[in-house]
């Protein structure tokens, strides 16, 4: 029925033959279902943390006062095998649980019914307790059991709930919508990690964010957690479909940017200290604060010339370019203008989605060569056109103080320039002469430059 990889059936058939029960159960099960590929296949069993631990030669003990020890296949893939487990007490954010539970006591502590099944190698048999495979084949979310109850238990439920809304296109049975939109208020006492967590797996895996984020801002979510992304306009929320979702099998650093910059779409147009604010409470590194922040303010700055090229046809000269690519950074101008040029095509999208009631629907994704691929009409091809042209001339011709033919010892040696805010005036300077004009940039020119300045500044003292 379904086919989990060799490492996992080895693992499973290794709790067997130790006398335990071992399923494959959560989102790769889940996935399996639908036909979409899944990396992370994870299993329960009635073992215990220190009998799995036994069982196996490497193991990491990812949770164990929860039950869950990480065990490593042959190939260094860490697994999540899980005690079967009851939850005896919950405060919307922690569990206490005990073992000794039976499969479906454990099924029926999970979050949603898409959620809710198991998959037994051996036997080659699904175990589906709360019907999970129906609402995946009507296309619904709904909560095991009572919604409300399993919302209480724990909050960041209803984040997952629209967040796999939004991936599948899915929609909510209102029992478990109307349980969600109760949950608003109490959003707040969740870790903001585990808020950040969600924002980034929304960025990670669905392939129009804007979807599951319309069912924050309805269901009140993004008030209540990140009341400067409420603010923003639906075509900012949008601006993350137009950037192509990142590629599970890709490397690590690939996707991780990919994530980012889908993330920075959502502020562009806000205020670097609100946009700083909101990252750092999210808990986002200083580094990826400073990243996103930076990116979103200019890709803000450069949307208005290229709205304007869009719309009129015409092309900025390469010393426009040039200088795009002076004020963002050679190395960040690309993502610069991906992020602007998703703003534009979203700007001219329109939406859709109901909360609740969000249809499947595939989104046309940009790739990495040509940003923007959702501008309509002859945008689009105008749009990669520029794209491509200033990536050509940021690689090509002197952008930044280091392409300059002197260096600040030139400049103090023969250009008669002081040591101090002086010796970096006169770079910037230079840099900005040599953007407006790259054959400029030769060392007879800059020194003579610098020489006649040193004399004007000293002369005007």
């Amino acid at each position: 029925m379904l086919d989990p990889p060799p490492e996992v059936r080895e693992i499973a058939r290794t709790l067997e033959q130790a006398g335990f029960e071992a399923w494959c159960v959560g989102g790769a099960v889940r996935d399996a279902l639908l036909s979409l590929p899944h990396l992370d296949w994870d299993l329960a069993t009635s073992a215990t943390p220190p009998q799995v631990k036994r069982a196996f030669r490497r193991t990491v003990p990812v949770g164990e006062q929860f039950g869950t020890i990480g065990v490593l296949d042959r190939n260094g893939r860490l697994h999540e095998v899980t005690t079967f487990r009851r939850d005896v007490q919950t405060d919307g954010r922690h569990a206490v649980v005990e073992f000794g539970a039976s499969l479906d006591e454990d099924l029926a502590r999970r979050d949603f019914t898409i959620n809710a099944i198991a998959y037994s190698p051996r036997l080659d048999e699904l175990r589906d307790p709360f019907h999970g495979r129906d609402d995946l084949s009507r296309g619904v979310i709904r909560a095991v059991g009572t919604a409300r109850e399993r919302m209480v238990e724990d909050r960041l439920r209803a984040l997952r709930a629209l967040r796999f809304a939004g991936r599948f296109g899915f929609r909510i049975e209102p029992a478990t919508w109307s349980a969600i939109a109760e949950s608003a208020p109490f959003l707040p006492r969740l870790s903001r990690e585990r808020v950040k967590q969600e924002l980034e797996k929304t960025m990670e895996q669905v392939a129009q964010p804007s979807r599951a984020l319309a069912l924050w801002r309805t269901a009140g979510a993004l008030r209540t957690l990140l009341p400067v992304l409420d603010a923003q306009p639906d075509y900012i929320l949008r601006a993350a479909d137009h950037i192509a979702t990142p590629d599970a099998t890709g490397s690590e650093g690939r996707k991780r940017r990919r994530t980012l910059l889908r993330l920075a779409t959502l502020f562009v147009g806000v205020a670097h200290a609100d946009a700083t604010r909101a990252l750092r409470d999210l808990r986002f590194s200083n580094r990826d604060i400073e990243w996103l922040s930076t990116l979103a303010v200019q890709a803000s700055a450069l949307r208005p010339a290229l709205q304007a090229m869009l719309v009129d046809s015409g092309m900025p000269d390469d010393r426009v370019l040039r200088r795009w690519a002076a004020d963002c950074g050679r190395l960040r101008l690309a993502d610069t203008l991906r992020v602007a040029l998703a703003t534009l095509s979203a700007d001219g999208a329109p939406g859709d989605g109901a909360p609740g009631d969000v249809r499947r629907a595939g989104a046309r994704e940009a790739s990495d060569d040509a940003p923007g691929e959702t501008l309509h009409a002859g945008r689009s091809v105008r749009g990669r056109a520029l794209y491509r042209r200033a990536l050509r001339l940021a690689f090509r011709d002197p952008v930044e103080i280091a392409d300059l033919v002197v260096d600040g010892e030139d400049l103090m040696r023969e250009g008669g320039v002081a040591r101090g805010p002086a010796l970096g005036a006169a770079l910037r300077r230079l840099r900005d002469l040599v953007v407006e004009d790259p054959a400029r940039n030769s060392r007879a020119d800059l020194l003579a430059l610098a020489r006649s300045w040193s004399v004007s500044d000293e002369g005007g003292r």
